[in-house]
């Protein structure tokens, strides 16, 4: 395609809001300490009854309306609730902020619906490829849409009628809302892996679907915000190219985090040493002074290549940084098959660690790390014979072994002697110190039978 003029950008000045301007710092500042406080994970408001999981899932999606993945989103919202200048009355913004925010509730109803009627076969989709290839292809193609390879509007006349502040606008922002949430997908993390874990096992209709529709109203929090801000937007510039090519970025991470499960290389690409995790930040830094965020599509041919090329090698040193996180520094012995594995603790004295997996449960992928920290590895091999079965199919097969040892959920680790008597359960991500108390009284019946064992 020949080379098009760069954008001209205006250099008018904006006017100031203060209003406005304390929530841009608040978006702008609070996403890290929202990483940082990690926001919990589901299952630590599951015993604490139903008023805290819908609190814990309030909370989880305000958070994730504060993380990069929204940003490329902001613009776009202000548009529809006509923030954009002050004569639209503040009760019409947030009427048709309210109206997208329902729009997102649903959408994300329609999920924890869909998740809980399907119950225990829900995660395997997300290793189906008929499932995540059109999903990546989503991603791919809004990514490609932010780095200006084509403009995602709506028809004219849509946009025209979302414009209006009368009724045809409501509908409009409610149609928006349906797929708003999709953006913030590469920033859920944990809180909603664990949510949809949740509700395949209750396959409570109602309780999934409301579950997931709080969580939407937390994440419309910040639109409710905005369109009562009605702050105003700086013109059009750089500064835009590159929000959206960070923006772009994040669908593209969200992609590969897809596709994962489909490419087992992408588990055993990484090393544990630190040289790795040095090289693949080098990646990040190279891959931004050459461009990939601050410089355009819509320039000369040098600076295309030069963006692209930095594209590459942010990308990669990011699924460097994401493999070598997940690498753990020593893996376990796993044996694959039951009856070899309980001969071989009958032989040795042991007991055996029966562990669930799945390659579309990231947490399971987290908890290999606690399996290599060197203290629980110790203790793992000197006293139980590990046994990991691979349920991410989830057939016949998988859910009978599921059943069998009551592994509802994953990450399951069950602790078993060799009579067939469960003596612990790890039913969480946990840290190394945790696993080991857990793991405590499993390995001191362990040395107990052993010590019996000797006695003439």
């Amino acid at each position: 395609m020949p080379d098009t003029p760069g954008p001209v950008y205006s250099e008018a000045p904006m006017r100031r809001n203060p209003l406005g301007l304390l929530v841009a710092a608040a978006i702008l500042l609070i996403p890290a300490l929202a990483r940082a406080g990690g926001g919990g994970e589901f299952t630590e408001y599951q015993g604490r009854g139903w008023g805290w999981m819908y609190l814990g899932s309030f909370g989880a999606g305000f958070l994730t309306s504060l993380t990069p993945c929204v940003y490329p989103m902001i613009p776009i919202t202000l548009g529809i609730f006509g923030a954009r200048g002050k004569d639209v009355p503040l009760g019409r913004r947030l009427l048709l902020a309210t109206a997208y925010v329902i729009g997102m509730g649903l959408t994300y109803a329609v999920l924890g619906v869909t998740f809980a009627l399907l119950g225990g076969s829900a995660g395997a989709l997300l290793a189906n490829p008929v499932v995540v290839i059109p999903i990546v292809l989503m991603f791919v193609l809004m990514a490609a849409s932010l780095f200006g390879a084509f403009e995602l509007n709506l028809p004219a006349s849509w946009q025209a009628k979302m414009n209006q502040v009368g009724g045809k606008g409501f509908s409009g922002a409610f149609a928006m809302g349906l797929v708003g949430g999709f953006i913030a997908a590469p920033c859920t993390g944990p809180f909603l892996a664990g949510l949809l874990a949740f509700v395949t096992t209750t396959r409570d209709v109602f309780g999934g679907g409301s579950l997931l529709f709080v969580y939407a109203l937390g994440m419309g929090v910040l639109f409710w915000v905005l369109a009562a801000a009605a702050m105003g937007l700086p013109k059009s510039g750089r500064w835009m190219d590159s929000v959206k090519s960070g923006g772009g970025v994040l669908l593209l991470v969200g992609a590969i985090y897809f596709l994962r499960p489909l490419l087992p290389w992408m588990r055993t690409i990484a090393s544990p040493e630190m040289w790795f995790l040095w090289a693949s930040i080098g990646l990040i830094v190279a891959g931004l002074v050459l461009g990939a965020i601050h410089l355009t599509f819509h320039d000369t041919l040098a600076h295309k290549v030069r963006k692209g090329l930095g594209l590459a090698l942010l990308l990669a040193g990011i699924l460097g940084v994401w493999t070598w996180r997940l690498t753990p520094k020593q893996h376990l012995p796993w044996a694959v098959d039951e009856n070899a594995a309980y001969a071989q603790a009958r032989a040795e004295g042991k007991g055996v660690m029966v562990d669930f997996a799945a390659s579309w449960c990231a947490p399971c992928d987290e908890l290999e790390l606690v399996f290599g920290d060197p203290d629980v590895y110790d203790e793992l091999t000197s006293r139980f014979v590990p046994l990991q079965f691979d349920v991410s199919k989830s057939d016949d097969v998988d859910m009978e072994r599921r059943a069998r040892y009551g592994a509802a959920t994953l990450p399951a680790v069950v602790f078993m002697d060799t009579e067939g008597n469960v003596l612990a359960r790890v039913k969480d991500l946990v840290e190394p110190d945790k696993f080991l108390e857990i793991m405590e009284p499993a390995a001191r019946h362990i040395d107990r039978a052993r010590a019996q064992a000797k006695q003439p």
